[in-house]
């Protein structure tokens, strides 16, 4: 019998950030939650993206997933947008690798492909497409929809070669408590005091 995998797929964005858990076992898929993390549009660039960061680390505590999919950075035509979608981009990516947890990237094309069948489906036609794979899934918002998308398309990929995937090996998996009980941990790395315990705090569970 396949071991039961839990994957969490991440739609970035500066605004909000969806996500979305899932588990599967061989072929078989299975809704587990999903949502979005948010940032105060108010606030300067930095802190937004430290909202994105801790409110992701809160996910990654919570959902304990074994591995994250993440949606590859699309280029469109405003520069500006495209440079605040990989700076959010960047968070969910750092974020998961600082727990250890291997991190797939996968293109949009890709996606809507693996989940609606066609590289240029629709929102509405990838929101039906995972309401029918994930029959329990409740999602009320497209960007936790596209999470659990992505997350779709990694259950389905996962086993091909030519994946990227960024990973520590486990001999250099960081235990960010351990290394703070030590005097060796981020603080120790150029992070303030304070944004050394921050970030600690909220990865402390998934290590």
């Amino acid at each position: 019998m396949s071991s039961i995998v839990r994957i969490l797929g991440i739609d970035p964005g500066l605004r909000r950030t969806g996500w979305g858990l899932i588990t599967a076992q061989g072929s078989k898929l299975s809704y587990g939650d999903c949502g979005v993390v948010t940032s105060d549009g108010d606030l300067p660039l930095a802190l937004r993206l430290r909202e994105l960061f801790e409110g992701i680390g809160r996910i990654v505590a919570a959902q304990t997933p074994d591995e994250v999919a993440v949606e590859e950075t699309f280029v469109n035509k405003d520069a500006q947008a495209t440079l605040k979608l990989g700076h959010a981009r960047a968070m969910a990516l750092v974020v998961p690798a600082l727990a250890g947890l291997p991190v797939f990237e996968y293109a949009a094309n890709l996606i809507k492909k693996t989940v609606a069948g066609s590289g240029h489906a629709e929102k509405v036609q990838i929101q039906a497409m995972v309401r029918f794979l994930l029959p329990k899934a409740e999602f009320r918002v497209a960007d936790a929809a596209d999470a659990l998308a992505i997350a779709i398309t990694h259950a389905s990929h996962r086993d091909a070669h030519a994946l990227r995937k960024t990973h520590l090996p486990e001999g250099k998996r960081r235990n960010l408590t351990g290394q703070a009980a030590a005097g060796q941990g981020l603080a120790g790395k150029g992070f303030s005091a304070a944004a050394a315990a921050r970030i600690e705090a909220a990865l402390a569970k998934q290590v």
